[in-house]
């Protein structure tokens, strides 16, 4: 297993004691996790348990009903900062653009390079230069310079991935960002991810359906169900005692091939290829 486990050095994203309730239904509580530079943390479980949530808190969109979340490069709770934060890089679901969609592939790229992703461009000298590089780091020179709404989902996935790297941010948040993508289109998503990571000693937080692809790279899975959370390598998670007593119901990790198959896990199926989209408001 690659990655980083640098207990040593002092968390990127540091939670503390977090609850998040979504009216009268608590998501999960008690939630206590350190990531750390150079650490790639998965985190899984079935369709409204709070994972995108989860993401969204880090990013200052969502407010925990309790805990903190403190960032390593702000030192400030989750609740006080604004959503553009640029130390933060962001890769969404790959759900397609719009097919009149005017940009250019590599116009996407320099959201993330040329001003804030959220306000008016301001460019700078070198902008060029920077996003060029982008583009050939995520393998997009042969099409940076065609509407992104006629290029396919694996393409604008790698032009996404461009942006959300622009700054070097020193924490990745990655939300389903493999949906929709073919075999190789998830593995060239998951190399940008890894090389930043490894290259940048970035932290890394993956929201995923599907863990198969990233056996190998990732460092440690938090597995959100039923209310309940558990935390801990691979190894320690995806075992069916530990998935039954998360759910409360005979769960089974089956290993196929290279590949691992969840059996009987309500709405969580290892294989995960239902699309999960946004949390339940």
């Amino acid at each position: 297993m690659s990655g980083g486990s640098a207990s040593s050095t002092a968390p990127v994203v540091s939670i503390r004691d977090a609850a998040l309730r979504r009216g009268d239904r608590e998501l999960w509580s008690g939630l206590n996790l350190d990531v750390h530079p150079g650490e790639l943390v998965a985190v899984l479980g079935p369709s409204g348990s709070g994972k995108t949530t989860l993401l969204r808190a880090i990013l200052g969109l969502e407010p925990l009903s309790r805990g903190t979340i403190e960032l390593g490069f702000e030192r400030e709770r989750s609740g006080t900062r604004g959503h553009g934060s640029r130390r933060i890089g962001y890769i969404p679901q790959a759900r397609p653009l719009p097919r009149d969609t005017s940009l250019r592939g590599r116009d996407l790229v320099s959201l993330g390079v040329d001003g804030h992703r959220f306000g008016l461009p301001i460019p700078r000298r070198g902008d060029r230069a920077r996003v060029d590089a982008l583009i050939d780091a995520v393998g997009a020179r042969d099409f940076a310079d065609r509407p992104v709404g006629m290029l396919s989902g694996g393409e604008q996935q790698r032009l996404r991935a461009g942006q959300a790297l622009a700054d070097d941010p020193p924490l990745l948040l990655c939300d389903e960002p493999l949906t929709s993508l073919d075999l190789a289109n998830q593995q060239a998503v998951i190399g940008l991810i890894d090389r930043h990571r490894r290259e940048k000693d970035a932290a890394v937080l993956l929201v995923t359906h599907d863990i198969n692809p990233l056996l190998g790279k990732v460092d440690r899975i938090l597995y959100i169900a039923n209310g309940r959370f558990t935390l801990g390598t691979p190894q320690e998670v995806l075992r069916s005692d530990v998935l039954t007593a998360l759910y409360g119901a005979h769960v089974f990790v089956l290993r196929a091939g290279d590949r691992l198959v969840v059996v009987g896990a309500p709405d969580a199926e290892a294989s995960h290829h239902h699309h999960e989209g946004e949390e339940p408001a």
